[in-house]
């Protein structure tokens, strides 16, 4: 096979050209070991498809934490940064991740610095992510921030799988239920109800409200399907508006079970963030400003932005979190103050963060184990009041008629 580089030689100099080799591996290999640092490398008539790159491959969290390890363990390595970057552009299997990484290669080499290459991709990397970079950058400390970074994005992406994945099982059987029962009234109950119409008993209210639905699927179902899609439209619209995301915020916090979890997710993610910038050298009013970026919550992003604003003006950390303890229990508020008192902030976050992460697996343990039982008892009931509406004024018109 021939392969076409771009490389970059020991002295800085850019070459490029073509050689034959049986594979990828063995390209690479040939080329490093004449001094190379390579930058791309493809097979001679080797199209990438700007289809599969865009639309069907993305960089997911895990690429992410995976490429971080991998960093950190090259900078200890005293590997530099443009041949680290060079590798791993070559030998990540996400294609996307690595067209990435090759830009970041070529910004690198142009003198651009780790941070500054990183933020030209905010689709990869965040804004937490790209300080904590800088933060190294100054400190002379990548190889330790990037294994840092690595350990916070293992965490958070754990305790998001974990929320996630609890709440596929009962969100398949809901959408299950509704796509048996439309199916019941639009197909299966009109033939039983002309049966029980043209019998001219009595028919009780259950069984005449199940009919009126099944008739309003079977004439009107065109209109309906037209209402819930401009009701999905306005809902969508609506989500993408900063009031419309304060609200379904403020709507997904106030519900009783599920708002639990969602707190305790974003304290979870706020003490975690402190910590982890705090322990890197951040200083406290960009670690808060950060965080309000990060949690993932307009809610939480709000109160964050005013803590922010309370320390600038003066007051501790937990004095401006204490103006909001609606929203952050006053044991964590304790904490903190505990942690300014004795110089041990950092510590005291670091078990804040321990504590949330197991009430966030607690919770969902919880919320898993109290939706079964619910969806089953919910479930069972629509069934059968569907079944006995339907089902007694036949056997009702069947014991007439013998």
């Amino acid at each position: 096979m021939l392969f076409k580089y771009k490389s970059v030689d020991d002295k800085g100099v850019n070459k490029e050209g073509e050689i034959d080799a049986p594979n990828r591996d063995v390209a690479i290999s040939a080329l490093q070991r004449r001094g190379l640092v390579i930058i791309t490398i493809e097979e001679e008539g080797e199209k990438k498809s700007f289809l599969k790159i865009s639309f069907f491959e993305r960089v997911k969290p895990k690429d992410v934490v995976i490429l971080s390890r991998q960093i950190a363990t090259l900078f200890e390595a005293q590997v530099s940064a443009l041949k680290a970057f060079t590798m791993l552009s070559v030998n990540t299997e996400n294609k996307l991740l690595g067209s990435k990484l090759v830009k970041v290669c070529e910004d690198l080499q142009s003198g651009i610095s780790i941070s500054g290459s990183l933020a030209r991709h905010p689709d990869v990397f965040s804004d937490f992510y790209i300080n904590m970079v800088k933060v190294g950058e100054e400190t002379g400390k990548l190889n330790q921030v990037f294994a840092h970074l690595a350990d916070y994005l293992d965490r958070q992406y754990s305790i998001t799988s974990k929320t996630r994945n609890a709440l596929i099982y009962p969100a398949f059987v809901v959408i299950t239920f509704f796509v048996v029962m439309t199916l019941m009234f639009a197909v299966v109950i009109p033939k039983l109800s002309s049966i029980l119409l043209d019998s001219g008993q009595a028919i009780p209210v259950f069984t005449r409200i199940v009919i009126w639905i099944s008739d309003l699927f079977v004439h009107y179902g065109f209109f309906v399907l037209i209402f819930l899609v401009l009701l999905g439209v306005w809902l969508w619209r609506l989500s993408v508006t900063e009031k419309g995301k304060i609200y379904l915020d403020t709507l997904k916090l106030s519900v009783p079970a599920i708002g639990n979890l969602y707190k305790k997710l974003y304290l979870s993610r706020i003490t975690d963030n402190l910590n982890t910038m705090l322990s890197s050298g951040v200083p406290i009013v960009r670690s808060i400003d950060i965080s309000a970026e990060t949690v993932g919550s307009r809610v939480y992003k709000g109160i964050l932005t005013e803590v922010a604003d309370g320390v600038k003006s003066g007051l501790s950390l937990s004095a401006a979190f204490e103006k909001h303890s609606e929203h952050i229990p006053a044991i964590t508020i304790q904490m903190i103050q505990v942690g300014e008192e004795t110089g041990s902030l950092g510590n005291i976050l670091k078990t804040l963060t321990d504590f949330y992460r197991r009430e966030v697996d607690d919770a969902v343990d919880t919320l898993v184990g109290l939706i079964e039982p619910v969806m089953i008892v919910v479930l069972g009931l629509g069934v059968g009041i569907l079944l006995v509406s339907v089902l007694m004024p036949i056997y009702n018109m069947a014991g007439s008629i013998s």
